[in-house]
């Protein structure tokens, strides 16, 4: 029970730090600044917590980069979508592809619960998504979400295994964090000299976001080296329901009957995977 209830607080976090991103009027400068935030805190633990495993090390490097492309990947939905729409997109397309690669690759089985909940959850998804009025309208944004969606399976894999070869969980989460921070706030800024000048007056949830999304992952993380990846991966998605709520109640966008019934039927699957 301990790591279900680890990984809903990690969900409830982590659509936190999406919304106020989204919430944020100039994105690029917001995500730099979350970017600068992840890497100003994880610096310092570094002497302390040592170096991973070398065994870790082709997971851990792999992850930066599938973070960094995720980061630039989600930057663009944003962009061209509604939060509520854009983000149950981006985050419920991974549990599908985290359980088949854990099972097939990874080895880890699941039970027919399990299962059951792996499915609910994605289920619930199609369902939040076809909430909406139209999605013709949207295609592009729902082209980049879903690839957003296969970026975050790709690292949620590569964490998994990776943390479990790192013979200390604090330090495959402070060098990810670290070494993850300062590329990603150097892509998201390219040459745009004058972006510090538009993340001054943003510091506040810029830096906020960062904070919030550390510590939502690294909770992740550790989850991961304690359960099965499908089973995290997927509860993790009841962010998918927060980020709905978050959207219909502070961005005054439409949640209606039918998006309610996905919200259920992702809490359902999250009761089934809770339940073992």
């Amino acid at each position: 029970m301990l790591v279900v209830a680890v990984v809903l607080a990690a969900a409830l976090l982590h659509a936190v730090w999406n919304a106020v991103a989204h919430a944020v009027p100039d994105r690029r400068a917001g995500f730099l600044l979350l970017n600068v935030a992840v890497a100003v805190v994880a610096i310092p633990f570094l002497p302390f917590v040592g170096l991973p495993a070398a065994a870790a090390w082709p997971f851990l490097l792999g992850s930066v980069g599938m973070h960094a492309a995720y980061n630039l990947l989600l930057l663009r939905s944003y962009q061209l979508g509604d939060f509520s729409q854009t983000y149950p997109l981006a985050r419920g397309t991974a549990p599908l592809v985290v359980a088949v690669v854990g099972v097939t690759v990874v080895g880890q089985s699941l039970d027919a619960r399990e299962v059951a909940g792996v499915l609910a959850i994605s289920a619930g998804l199609l369902v939040l998504v076809l909430g909406r009025a139209s999605l013709r309208a949207g295609r592009p944004a729902v082209l980049a979400a879903l690839t957003t969606g296969l970026a975050i399976a790709t690292y949620t894999v590569l964490d998994g295994v990776g943390v479990r070869h790192a013979a200390g969980t604090l330090a495959y989460i402070a060098w990810l964090f670290a070494l993850q921070g300062p590329l990603i706030a150097l892509l998201v800024a390219g040459r745009r000299r004058h972006l510090l000048e538009r993340a001054r007056p943003l510091l506040v949830p810029g830096l906020a976001s960062g904070v919030i999304s550390l510590v939502a992952y690294g909770l992740v993380i550790w989850a991961q080296s304690q359960g099965r990846l499908a089973t995290v991966a997927s509860l993790r998605e009841v962010s998918i329901v927060f980020g709905a709520l978050i959207g219909a109640v502070v961005f005054h966008e439409r949640l209606g009957p039918v998006r309610v019934l996905g919200a259920v039927i992702v809490l359902l699957g999250v009761v089934l995977l809770a339940a073992g």
